[in-house]
């Protein structure tokens, strides 16, 4: 009988060793599953990285590009800001008194001339208003033989039309300096052959930078002050 007891003891003693292994065996497994999807979780709310290549802020020590004049914010401030470059009248020998105002006279089909006509013999030299880039040498029927310069900060253009002929070598793209010989006055275009003269004209350039629009600014008060 001592011995009957004595077995059973024995089998539930081992019974219960093998349910606690088995608990103890779960419990762990069961910490280290939840202790990886913690992790998981954390690395998935985590924000991605963000691509930095060409996007970054060159630090102090990279190197930087020349500083470009914001483009003025109003018409006031672009006309403010070609008075202070002392524009130079942009034919030779023609002072300020000999200027005539004819930006706003009437041109064909109600158009306004937009610019001023500065008379002069044929063949006189055209010298460049400012400093500047030939943005563009074109012949047109209106204008004839033509130059359109912009301004260091390509905010302004400068327009030269009805030209005899360029100065030797003018070519687009090349850096000019003020008062640099662009070429003469002439009447190609529908300039009249008895009144050869130079029409000038300025204008605010837009964002896109086209050299055959913008909007025009009266050259006469910069050039007669």
């Amino acid at each position: 009988m001592r011995r009957i007891d004595r077995r059973r003891v024995e089998r539930l003693r081992r019974r219960v060793i093998n349910f606690g292994l088995s608990f103890a065996l779960g419990a762990l497994v069961a910490t280290l599953l939840t202790n990886r999807l913690q992790t998981a979780s954390a690395r998935l709310s985590e924000p991605a990285p963000v691509a930095t290549t060409g996007t970054a802020e060159p630090s102090a020590a990279s190197p930087r590009g020349p500083a470009i004049e914001a483009r003025p914010s109003s018409m006031s401030d672009a006309i403010g800001a070609l008075a202070r470059r002392n524009l130079l009248i942009p034919v030779a020998g023609v002072g300020p008194n000999r200027l005539v105002d004819t930006f706003n006279d009437a041109r064909a089909v109600g158009r306004r001339h937009d610019a001023i006509d500065i008379m002069a013999p044929r063949g006189t030299e055209v010298r460049a208003a400012d400093a500047g880039t030939i943005a563009k040498l074109f012949t047109s029927d209106a204008g004839g033989l033509t130059v359109y310069e912009f301004d260091p900060t390509q905010t302004f253009s400068y327009y030269y039309a009805h030209l005899d002929r360029y100065a030797p070598g003018l070519a687009e793209h090349e850096t000019v300096k003020r008062g640099q010989l662009l070429g003469y006055v002439g009447s190609t275009g529908n300039a009249s052959e008895d009144a050869p003269h130079l029409h000038f004209a300025i204008a605010r350039l837009g964002t896109e930078r086209a050299w055959w629009k913008g909007d025009p600014i009266n050259p006469y008060p910069l050039l007669a002050k």
